[in-house]
């Protein structure tokens, strides 16, 4: 039986200055997020402003991972490789995804920002995938049911015609990237595992304009859409409070 981890209080404030550089590193890059840049020059961007605060990229070298962060351009999904070759164009959507190492902890988070001038289909996807991890988020609290979030994600987003990608969910973070629980973004309210107090975790649905099937290309990282309609993610790291939650990874 997996253990969930429960963070302590020392742990918690190490971990939230995780977060916060993983969330300023983001807040740091958007200004250079401009039709023509490609998504090699993000990620250096966020590389060096990382190391300069004292921290290190997780996905650098994790489990092969080649570079320091995660560059998702239109119909990629997730876990795009960042590429000289691949440039933004105006009206684009990119996802950026950043994981901070500092004191020992993760913190992650990830953003879908417009470049350029926005094409309507694609801002209405943006706008309702952040709502539907927003909608999430707010359940947050004690006692409520892992499936509770995946529910009501899944219900935002089916009832704007767009479908949730299954293969890929949240997870538990602190002392490593990648801990329990899953966090799925579709299923069932009522059930799945009970939120307790201390608990650390990501919520962070991938939400697609076509059909939720996806694929992963021959460099055996960067996922994409079958039907190569667009795709959009937001993602934050949550604590569980022990009256409802807190958003680690919003700059504070």
């Amino acid at each position: 039986m997996s253990m969930i981890s429960i963070k302590s209080a020392r742990e918690i404030a190490l971990m939230k200055e995780a977060c916060q550089l993983a969330s300023r590193t983001l807040d740091h890059v958007e200004k250079f997020l401009v039709p023509g840049i490609s998504t090699l020059e993000v990620n250096d961007i966020c590389h060096e402003f990382i190391i300069k605060h004292g921290g290190i990229p997780s996905c650098l070298n994790y489990n092969g991972f080649p570079k320091s962060i995660c560059t998702s351009l239109n119909n990629v999904i997730c876990h795009g490789i960042p590429n000289k070759n691949d440039i933004a164009k105006d009206g684009d959507i990119l996802n950026v995804d950043v994981t901070a190492y500092l004191n020992g902890f993760h913190g992650d988070t990830n953003r879908t920002f417009h470049i350029g001038i926005i094409k309507p289909e694609n801002k209405k996807l943006v706008d309702v995938t952040y709502d539907c991890m927003m909608a999430a988020i707010n359940l947050v609290k004690p006692g409520v049911h892992l499936g509770d979030l995946g529910a009501v994600i899944q219900e935002i987003a089916e009832a704007n015609g767009y479908s949730v990608v299954r293969e890929y969910c949240g997870h538990g973070i602190g002392r490593e990237f990648h801990e329990d629980p899953q966090v799925l973004h579709y299923g069932n309210s009522g059930t799945g595992l009970k939120l307790k107090a201390g608990m650390t975790f990501t919520i962070e649905p991938m939400i697609n304009l076509g059909k939720r099937h996806c694929k992963v290309l021959s460099d055996e990282w960067t996922v994409v859409t079958v039907d190569g309609k667009n795709s959009a993610q937001f993602e934050h790291t949550i604590l569980v409070t022990e009256s409802g939650h807190e958003i680690l990874t919003v700059s504070t």
